[in-house]
Protein backbone atom coordinates (compact mmCIF):
# COMPACT_ATOMS: atom_id res chain seq x y z
CA UNK A 1 0.00 0.00 0.00
CA UNK A 2 1.61 3.43 -0.96
CA UNK A 3 1.80 6.10 1.87
CA UNK A 4 1.88 9.73 1.47
CA UNK A 5 4.54 11.41 3.75
CA UNK A 6 2.77 14.51 3.63
CA UNK A 7 -1.04 14.96 4.14
CA UNK A 8 -1.29 18.68 3.92
CA UNK A 9 -0.86 17.57 -0.11
CA UNK A 10 -3.79 17.74 -1.31
CA UNK A 11 -4.29 13.83 -1.27
CA UNK A 12 -6.90 11.71 -0.57
CA UNK A 13 -6.50 9.04 2.14
CA UNK A 14 -8.27 6.29 3.18
CA UNK A 15 -6.30 4.66 6.85
CA UNK A 16 -7.56 1.75 8.69
CA UNK A 17 -6.59 1.14 11.92
CA UNK A 18 -6.62 -1.76 13.48
CA UNK A 19 -4.99 -4.63 16.12
CA UNK A 20 -3.24 -7.60 15.01
CA UNK A 21 -4.79 -9.69 17.92
CA UNK A 22 -8.18 -8.85 16.18
CA UNK A 23 -9.79 -11.33 14.29
CA UNK A 24 -11.96 -9.46 11.98
CA UNK A 25 -8.56 -7.22 11.21
CA UNK A 26 -7.15 -10.06 9.95
CA UNK A 27 -9.25 -10.89 7.45
CA UNK A 28 -10.33 -7.07 6.33
CA UNK A 29 -6.50 -6.48 5.38
CA UNK A 30 -6.85 -8.97 2.06
CA UNK A 31 -10.07 -6.45 1.40
CA UNK A 32 -8.35 -3.41 2.01
CA UNK A 33 -5.67 -4.22 0.32
CA UNK A 34 -7.68 -4.89 -2.71
CA UNK A 35 -9.77 -1.73 -2.36
CA UNK A 36 -6.44 -0.11 -2.46
CA UNK A 37 -5.58 -1.61 -5.81
CA UNK A 38 -8.61 -0.59 -7.29
CA UNK A 39 -8.47 3.02 -6.06
CA UNK A 40 -4.74 4.26 -6.95
CA UNK A 41 -5.64 7.60 -6.77
CA UNK A 42 -5.70 7.13 -3.52
CA UNK A 43 -3.53 6.79 -0.93
CA UNK A 44 -3.60 3.52 1.73
CA UNK A 45 -2.25 3.02 4.74
CA UNK A 46 -2.79 0.31 7.43
CA UNK A 47 -2.33 1.31 11.48
CA UNK A 48 -1.75 -1.01 14.11
CA UNK A 49 -3.20 1.05 17.15
CA UNK A 50 -1.04 -1.20 19.46
CA UNK A 51 2.07 -0.94 18.01
CA UNK A 52 1.64 3.13 17.23
CA UNK A 53 0.13 3.87 20.72
CA UNK A 54 2.43 7.05 20.82
CA UNK A 55 0.91 8.63 17.65
CA UNK A 56 -2.64 7.36 18.73
CA UNK A 57 -2.28 9.61 21.18
CA UNK A 58 -5.99 9.45 23.72
CA UNK A 59 -7.77 8.59 20.92
CA UNK A 60 -9.87 5.14 22.13
CA UNK A 61 -10.81 3.27 18.80
CA UNK A 62 -13.85 1.33 20.44
CA UNK A 63 -14.39 -0.90 17.58
CA UNK A 64 -12.39 -3.15 15.01
CA UNK A 65 -11.53 -2.23 12.21
CA UNK A 66 -12.06 1.65 12.17
CA UNK A 67 -11.72 3.65 8.95
CA UNK A 68 -9.86 7.48 8.62
CA UNK A 69 -11.00 9.19 5.70
CA UNK A 70 -9.27 11.96 4.73
CA UNK A 71 -8.41 15.04 1.95
CA UNK A 72 -5.32 16.38 2.72
CA UNK A 73 -5.74 17.36 5.95
CA UNK A 74 -9.21 17.71 6.75
CA UNK A 75 -11.04 14.35 7.88
CA UNK A 76 -14.22 12.91 6.00
CA UNK A 77 -15.13 10.17 7.92
CA UNK A 78 -13.46 8.50 11.16
CA UNK A 79 -15.21 5.77 12.22
CA UNK A 80 -15.48 1.78 12.39
CA UNK A 81 -17.10 -0.31 9.49
CA UNK A 82 -18.57 -3.72 8.19
CA UNK A 83 -14.92 -5.54 6.84
CA UNK A 84 -17.06 -5.39 3.50
CA UNK A 85 -14.95 -4.51 0.53
CA UNK A 86 -18.81 -3.40 -1.79
CA UNK A 87 -19.26 -1.24 1.75
CA UNK A 88 -16.09 0.69 1.76
CA UNK A 89 -16.36 1.19 -2.06
CA UNK A 90 -19.71 3.20 -1.26
CA UNK A 91 -18.78 4.83 1.52
CA UNK A 92 -15.59 6.61 -0.55
CA UNK A 93 -17.66 7.16 -3.69
CA UNK A 94 -19.72 8.78 -0.93
CA UNK A 95 -17.43 10.80 0.47
CA UNK A 96 -14.85 11.72 -2.19
CA UNK A 97 -17.92 13.78 -3.83
CA UNK A 98 -17.46 17.35 -4.18
CA UNK A 99 -19.71 18.76 -1.34
CA UNK A 100 -19.59 15.38 1.02
CA UNK A 101 -20.53 16.18 4.97
CA UNK A 102 -18.09 15.15 7.20
CA UNK A 103 -18.90 11.94 9.50
CA UNK A 104 -17.27 11.08 12.75
CA UNK A 105 -15.21 13.77 12.61
CA UNK A 106 -13.75 16.08 15.85
CA UNK A 107 -10.64 18.50 16.45
CA UNK A 108 -8.79 15.33 17.77
CA UNK A 109 -9.19 13.39 14.82
CA UNK A 110 -6.83 15.98 12.88
CA UNK A 111 -4.70 15.96 15.32
CA UNK A 112 -4.57 12.36 14.77
CA UNK A 113 -4.47 12.72 10.80
CA UNK A 114 -1.58 14.86 11.31
CA UNK A 115 0.54 12.63 14.04
CA UNK A 116 -0.10 9.35 11.85
CA UNK A 117 1.94 10.95 8.79
CA UNK A 118 5.28 9.75 9.90
CA UNK A 119 3.97 6.30 10.61
CA UNK A 120 2.18 6.52 7.27
CA UNK A 121 5.55 6.81 5.74
CA UNK A 122 7.52 4.03 7.34
CA UNK A 123 4.52 1.57 6.45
Amino acid sequence: MRANPDPARHERWVICLCAQWCGACREWRDLFAQAAATHPDLRFGWVDVEDEAAAMGDVDIESFPTLLVADGRRPLFFGPIQPSGPQLSRLLANLLQDGAVASGVTAETSALLIRLAPVLLTS
